[in-house]
């Protein structure tokens, strides 16, 4: 049998040398499982270690095969760091006895996740010289990523000026011969491949060094040090910086040609115990809404934060990339959930028909055309048949759909049915000189292209069709792209997952928001600037979009609230950046879902660093919380390594009673409405403060707030109000229904969106 050994660098004890089999010479009932044991045992277990914690694995593993060779080579990796558990090669009746077992949270097969600058801080109110004079600050923040690695050299990782590296953090630097060393900005760097089951792609490198650019643009943008005069051949030119570019980022690679479930747990299980005070996750479980959601404990990042809020480390997650109402991922209510919005900046390149008509279209387009006028075809017009391909394929450009004959040296009008599967690659690898797209769904982003391209609407490529069969030399040219400014934002992107959250419905998420459209920041030199790996481009910064490039944003935002109060909780940080986010324009086009896509609102770090009041929440609060879902007393007594009683009156309303910072009621539109939310403040701003209630109703809601005046008389004192809104008649035409609570003393201002949404059951 064929096998691999896996040395996991970080672990030198010889006991860890584990041999196990490939997943190709797996048995093909087997499944890569991970057993999740809850938190690791109490303090007062002395000699609990990585060598005891895997010999107890292993031992459940004896039993449930009969052998400890069989043991041994089931086994994947130990977690025993931060919280307890193992992965481990099972069958679905093994996974299933064990899941039975006594001691054991859940079981669940280890799932592959997908990683989901200089104008955006300055437009989310962070100017430089606000950030340079508070470089002081971030010195001791660290910042872990869980992301596709780094790319070491890149200037956003320069540690001039840095000083010693923070005596708190008890990580390392996993070195390889094609990544040689960490310094005081990149204080630690690992790679976790032991799920990937294969061997790697061509080009990746097995260590912590990028192959990809997600990572090294993620990390970037959370807490890059300051580069001038940064840009993409000359477009978004300024000077890039993350949101704390004084901080340390430690770098935990996770992803490879996708991101395991057995990855992200051990990075998160070294990522706590090391000492991060954040913790950045652009990626998620992305589905579109097709496959069922995730248990909070069948989730990998939900249980990895969960772990690390009870350490004190807030982790921010992207919210993915689906776009549609309901496909919300990473909401687990201990998290910070981030969407996707545009700045007032976008990229246009315009293209010009032979017949005198104009189209600006999106797109980045960094050539300049060589002639004037090309020859335009449509690319259903010019299929290669001989490569027995249809015109279907090549209406959408396929890679070696196009006849070479009909489409050199031309501009191909190509439809886009799938945004992953660009068709500018299938024009370049048929000599066509430029791509003109057609897709509707996503045209408020742009990307960069192998050619000259531009990315227009549907009806716009109707009109160039039209065009194309009224005459024998249809002509066009494009443009080299300009950036238009000053344009009305935010708002929310197309692709930015929508709530509610399909798990607790009565929790609004996502969260907050904050850019992620066409954003500029650092890139790895062994990716190639656009989707397409024919690109032979090598560029310092990349400009992209998507909710991963937003969460890196509210890392660096929560990140910055940190330096200024180190002692704060999770959720204290998390209220902050909540209350005192900017409100969205409802009436825009794109903001129309309201808080289902935008949340509180997008972040605003200079009022988050002085909020006046937060709305506190631990461990004890969620597993409440946890209890009203139906979570057993058993299992959350693992999870928390406490004792946990249920009380009996818990039901929905325990999701009401979470001390969260906003209000989310979901009601089918035959259900009158009648819940409270009792909640909790605690003074943050000056020891003495009264703050006035102001309500804004949803529309038919009647809502009260008792008391609507709290006067405190001393810092860090807390005061508690209750919520209650009734209401018996449904609105008409109206799906969802916003209003807002909001507490005011002076300059201070704190904002809870009250939010109700009628369903059809």
């Amino acid at each position: 049998m064929a096998s691999t050994v896996i040395t996991h660098l970080l672990f030198p004890l010889a006991f860890l040398v584990i041999l196990f089999s490939t997943a190709a010479s797996r048995q093909l009932n087997e499944k890569l499982y991970i057993v999740y044991m809850g938190d690791v045992p109490s303090p007062d277990i002395q000699d609990y270690s990585q060598t005891a914690a895997t010999a107890s694995h292993l031992s459940l593993l004896h039993s449930l095969h009969g052998s400890y060779e069989a043991a041994q080579e089931s086994f994947v990796h130990s977690y025993w760091k931060s919280f307890n558990g193992f992965a481990a090669w099972l069958s679905s009746s093994h996974a299933q006895h064990l899941s039975n077992t006594d001691g054991i949270v859940s079981v669940f097969e280890s799932k592959k996740a997908k990683p989901l600058t200089s104008r955006s801080w300055d437009f989310v109110g962070l100017p430089l010289s606000q950030q340079t004079n508070d470089l002081e600050y971030q010195s001791d923040v660290i910042v872990g990523v869980l992301d596709t690695g780094v790319w070491p050299e890149s200037e956003s990782f320069d540690d001039k000026g840095l000083g010693p590296i923070p005596s708190k953090w008890k990580g390392v630097c996993q070195t390889t011969p094609d990544f040689k060393s960490c310094n005081k900005k990149i204080i630690g760097a690992s790679f976790y491949n032991k799920g990937s089951g294969s061997e790697p792609e061509a080009g990746e490198f097995i260590s912590p060094r990028d192959s990809d650019g997600h990572g090294t643009h993620t990390a970037s943008t959370a807490a890059g040090s300051i580069v001038k005069n940064a840009s993409l051949f000359g477009f978004a030119q300024g000077d890039a910086r993350g949101g704390v570019p004084g901080a340390r980022i430690a770098i935990y690679k996770v992803c490879f040609s996708d991101c395991s479930d057995v990855d992200i747990l051990a990075a998160f299980d070294d990522a706590i115990h090391d000492g991060v005070d954040i913790i950045s996750v652009s990626i998620g479980y992305s589905n579109g809404g097709f496959l069922p959601p995730l248990n909070y404990f069948e989730d990998s990042i939900a249980i990895g934060a969960f772990h690390a809020m009870k350490r004190g480390i807030l982790t921010s997650n992207a919210a993915c990339n689906d776009g549609s109402v309901g496909t919300v991922c990473n909401y687990s209510p201990w998290s910070l959930t981030v969407a996707a919005s545009s700045i007032d900046r976008q990229f246009k390149s315009q293209l010009n028909l032979g017949n005198q008509t104009s189209f600006e279209g999106r797109a980045i387009n960094t050539f300049t055309m060589e002639q004037p006028w090309y020859p335009l075809v449509y690319g259903g017009d010019a299929t290669n048949v001989s490569g027995g391909f249809s015109s279907q394929d090549s209406s959408g450009c396929k890679l070696y759909s196009l006849d070479r004959s009909l489409v050199e040296g031309k501009i191909v009008l190509c439809y886009l049915a799938d945004p992953y599967d660009l068709p500018d690659g299938g024009v370049y690898v048929s000599g066509g000189a430029g791509a003109i797209i057609m897709y509707d769904p996503m045209n408020d982003t742009a990307s960069s292209f192998i050619v000259p391209a531009t990315l227009i609407f549907n009806k716009e490529g109707e009109v160039i069709r039209s065009y194309i069969n009224s005459t024998s030399s249809p002509t066009a040219s494009i443009e080299k792209g300009v950036v238009r400014n000053d344009l009305p934002a935010p708002i929310v992107a197309s692709f930015s997952s929508k709530g509610p959250n399909q798990i607790t419905p009565n929790l609004l998420k996502p969260d907050i928001t904050a850019p992620g459209v066409d954003i500029l920041a650092a890139w790895s030199k062994a990716a190639p600037m656009t989707t397409s790996p024919l690109d032979k481009r090598v560029v310092d910064f990349n400009i992209v979009s998507g909710t991963s490039m937003a969460c890196p944003h509210a890392t660096g935002a929560a990140a910055y609230v940190k330096s200024f109060h180190p002692d704060w909780s999770p959720a204290a940080i998390k209220s902050a950046l909540m209350t005192t986010a900017s409100t969205f324009d409802a009436t825009l086009e794109g903001n129309r879902a309201g808080e289902l896509g935008y949340g509180s609102g997008q972040i605003n770090p200079l009022k988050a660093i002085n909020p006046g009041l937060v709305y506190e929440a631990d461990a004890k609060s969620y597993i409440n919380m946890l209890c009203s879902q139906g979570y057993n007393e058993t299992s959350l007594r693992l999870l928390t390594g406490e004792s946990v009683t249920c009380s009996s009156k818990l039901s929905e309303n325990g999701v009401w009673e979470l001390n969260y910072p906003s209000m989310m009621i979901v009601r089918d539109v035959s259900e009158p409405i009648f819940v409270q939310f009792p909640r909790t403040v605690t003074n943050v701003g000056p020891p003495k403060a009264t703050y006035q209630a102001k309500l804004d109703a949803p529309l038919g809601m009647n809502v009260t707030v008792e008391p609507d005046t709290l006067s405190f008389t001393s810092s860090n004192q807390k005061m508690s109000y209750n919520v209650k809104i009734e209401s018996r008649v449904v609105p008409d035409d109206y799906a969802l229904l916003s209003g807002a609570l909001t507490w005011s003393s002076g300059n201070y201002s704190v904002r809870s969106p009250i939010v109700v949404y009628y369903v059809k059951q």
